[in-house]
């Protein structure tokens, strides 16, 4: 007898159709690894290119501070200092570890009161040169 409300469900597939599974295959998570792997060894290569600019950039700020130390020391001296003598290279006597430090200095053509100052400083295997003119107050 068959009742009204009876629902009959047919849990076999019919025959020659194949049942829709949800997933990946090996396939597709094998080139979605290689993927993953290009980008993570693209990442280590920024990230060994950005330590070695930073090392630059430290040596570069150390060279600065070094030239800028040894220049403000040279620009307070007076014109007529036997540091500011005309000639050169001059060096300094005592530069910090691992530098080296020397500068020339000229005369300008246009005033005897005023004098070219190129100081040169070298280290880390980086040279830095600073030129300015230094002037006799009157």
């Amino acid at each position: 007898m068959k009742l009204e409300n009876e629902h009959i469900v047919d849990t076999e597939t019919p025959k020659g159709t194949l049942k829709q599974q949800d997933g990946f295959t090996l396939i597709e998570v094998l080139i979605a690894l290689t993927i993953f792997a290009v980008g993570l060894l693209a990442i280590a290569a920024m990230q060994t290119s950005a330590i070695r600019m930073n090392a630059t950039g430290n040596q570069l700020t150390e060279l600065s501070t070094v030239g800028i130390h040894k220049f403000e020391e040279l620009m307070s001296l007076p014109v007529t200092n036997a540091q500011l003598a005309v000639g050169g290279p001059w060096t300094d006597p005592a530069p910090p570890p691992g530098y080296t430090v020397s500068w020339t200095v000229v005369q300008d053509a246009f005033s005897a009161n005023t004098r070219r100052i190129t100081l040169t400083v070298s280290g880390n295997g980086k040279t830095l040169r600073i030129r300015s003119l230094r002037c006799q107050s009157l």
